[in-house]
């Protein structure tokens, strides 16, 4: 009989792909499922991005293989923006690495820093995929708290306290998904301090910096992180690219040429199109990304804190990002117990907050991934059927 390999047993699947087929069930038999649970920008690219993938899409010569590396009209757009907005200087030949999405780079950071056996620290609550995929390419998962009351920052004193003898990674996501909690200075340089002090590459997971927030700040600012740190920044979500999978790593030469020789063996380049199409995306203008980025998320925002109220969570006013974060009432046993009625009941689909961590068990989230009318009508269901 053939088995499959053991490490399908060390993780289950992804709850939205087993969720979905859920919801994609009571949608076919007309139950028009109002999904407010996964963080898909829902609005285009701006107009130049989109002109110019169809533009290079016509080029007849423009199909063939890519570099792995990336086009270096990618590369060089990529360090124009983190110039741009965040005051830092990157090398676009060495310092910077195009990603098919930040999944993708968390397997090939994985795989190029962390032998099996070796420990990673990762937050909770946090993204699942840290978890799995360290699990599946045998590392040992060490969990750090993030705590409500310290606005969801690392506790640095419990972190010296840890055996940190066997840690390699030290996986964080500043604006934190799915808490909201803001990027700080502060927390940027005692992880810079804490990376040094105890030979651990940080990597922090940027991808939320434009929405909410109008000071963007990136790990890099701080002197002497691209030494000992990644960031990671993505377009699915400042720039409204989910499914064009475009992202991108930042960090010293060596590590860069580490994470290539992995990467390298795994994938192809993404299609030149796509890629100059990104380039241009990265030149939008301050505008633009006001009206996407903070207006259209900022009139949505005030329905989700309406359904929070509804429901009874609190909620912290300051969060930034494409969610909203809430504790439930105790009368909830915990938080799939009140999405799991809101979903049967209200035809409304949130997100439990267990499937971060078991710090997120007494929490929900509200995805913002959804136009105005939309936010208010599953408001309106809310109100009628809790």
């Amino acid at each position: 009989m053939i088995e499959p390999a053991k490490r399908l047993g060390l993780v289950s699947e992804y709850y939205f792909s087993r969720k979905l087929k859920e919801v994609a069930q009571m949608n076919a038999e007309g139950k028009d499922i109002i999904s407010l649970a996964i963080g898909s920008p829902d609005m285009p690219p701006s107009q130049q991005t989109i002109d110019k993938l169809c533009e290079v899409a016509n080029n007849p010569n423009a199909h063939g293989y890519q570099p792995t590396m990336g086009t270096p009209e990618l590369r060089n757009a990529m360090a124009d923006f983190y110039r741009r907005w965040y005051g830092v200087e990157l090398n676009p030949q060495t310092e910077i690495q195009p990603l098919i999405g930040s999944k993708e780079g968390i397997l090939h950071v994985t795989l190029a820093f962390v032998n099996p056996g070796e420990q990673v620290l990762v937050p909770n609550p946090g993204y699942p995929t840290y978890t799995s995929l360290s699990k599946i390419l045998g590392a040992e998962i060490v969990n750090y708290d993030l705590m409500e009351d310290n606005g969801w920052q690392p506790d640095f004193e419990a972190l010296e306290k840890m055996d940190l003898s066997k840690v390699k990674l030290m996986w964080t996501n500043y604006p934190n998904m799915p808490t909201g909690g803001a990027a700080r200075m502060e927390t940027y340089e005692r992880l810079v301090a804490f990376a040094r002090k105890h030979n651990i590459v940080v990597v922090n997971d940027n991808p939320y910096s434009f929405i909410l927030n109008e000071k963007p700040l990136s790990l890099l600012q701080v002197p002497g992180a691209k030494d000992c740190c990644i960031e990671f920044n993505s377009m699915s979500k400042s720039h409204n690219m989910p499914g064009w999978r475009v992202g991108m790593l930042a960090t010293n030469a060596q590590f860069v040429q580490w994470i290539l020789k992995i990467k390298s063996n795994i994938d192809s380049g993404t299609f030149r199109g796509i890629q100059l199409a990104a380039a241009e995306a990265y030149r939008n203008s301050e505008q633009w990304h006001r009206e996407a980025n903070i207006e259209t998320y900022s009139r949505r925002r005030k329905y989700a804190e309406q359904i929070m109220e509804v429901l009874g969570c609190k909620y912290d006013p300051n969060q930034v990002g494409m969610f909203l974060w809430g504790k439930i009432p105790e009368k909830y046993a915990n938080a799939e117990e009140l999405t799991e009625r809101v979903l049967h009941e209200a035809r409304v689909f949130i997100t439990p907050g267990f499937i971060f961590g078991s710090k997120g068990e007494r929490y929900i989230r509200i995805s913002l991934c959804a136009k105005e009318e939309k936010i208010e009508q599953a408001l309106e269901r809310i109100k009628k059927a809790i």
